[in-house]
């Protein structure tokens, strides 16, 4: 499964504008707030196809049934780019527990790039709703990374693999690289990705939008 969010006319449209936009991303503070925002539109696009049962509420003057999610799912994010769209997850499931991938690109030449990942936190997988939020999905190399590392910890009962924009490639990847149930959720689906593995439109590098460029 693989939802686009900006398949359909949305005031999503905006946030992913205003994040592609090399006027407006010289605010680094709206920057991270659209992707936050983003996050929470996702949030509620992935929330409808989770498992839920039935409840009571009682009000001051009556009862009312409703549908309430069985469990809460498992948040996940890598470092560093993706804290601001996972806060925008975290806002919506805000019971839920999270955990943290340091994972980075080795660029060893202009075709090929490798993944290192050094830092791991999570919880119990088994038989959880796993949500993954990272918001490029260029190569894939990183994801499939972080869920072979993150199964470990035991085999979700299904994954959630959510970015703000993706590449044709990367989706490419996880499809033949990724052996677990998984749904694929992205504001947007891009052209390609260029020699050096960006993705094309796309916006430049997230976390240096986020919180300067690094060294």
């Amino acid at each position: 499964m693989i939802f686009e969010l900006d398949k359909n006319n949305s005031v999503a449209n905006h946030f992913l504008v205003e994040l592609r936009d090399k006027q407006v991303q010289k605010d680094s503070l709206r920057f991270r707030r659209n992707l936050e925002r983003l996050g929470e539109i996702l949030a509620y696009e992935v929330s409808k196809i989770l498992d839920y049962s039935p409840a009571n509420v009682n009000t001051v003057l009556g009862d009312k049934q409703t549908m309430l999610l069985d469990k809460q799912p498992v948040l996940m994010t890598i470092l560093r780019a993706g804290i601001p769209f996972f806060n925008g997850f975290l806002n919506i499931f805000d019971k839920a527990n999270s955990g943290f991938v340091g994972a980075y690109r080795i660029e060893n030449d202009h075709k090929n790039v490798n993944v290192a990942s050094d830092y791991l936190a999570s919880g119990d997988l088994t038989n959880k709703e796993l949500i993954i939020v990272d918001p490029m999905l260029a190569t894939g190399k990183s994801l499939v990374s972080t869920v072979n590392h993150l199964l470990k910890n035991g085999t979700p009962k299904r994954i959630h693999i959510v970015a703000a924009i993706a590449a044709p490639e990367g989706i490419n990847y996880i499809q033949h690289n990724l052996d677990v149930k998984y749904a694929i959720w992205v504001g947007s689906i891009d052209d390609r990705l260029d020699e050096n593995a960006y993705i094309i439109p796309g916006l430049g590098d997230a976390g240096d939008l986020c919180f300067g460029q690094k060294l």
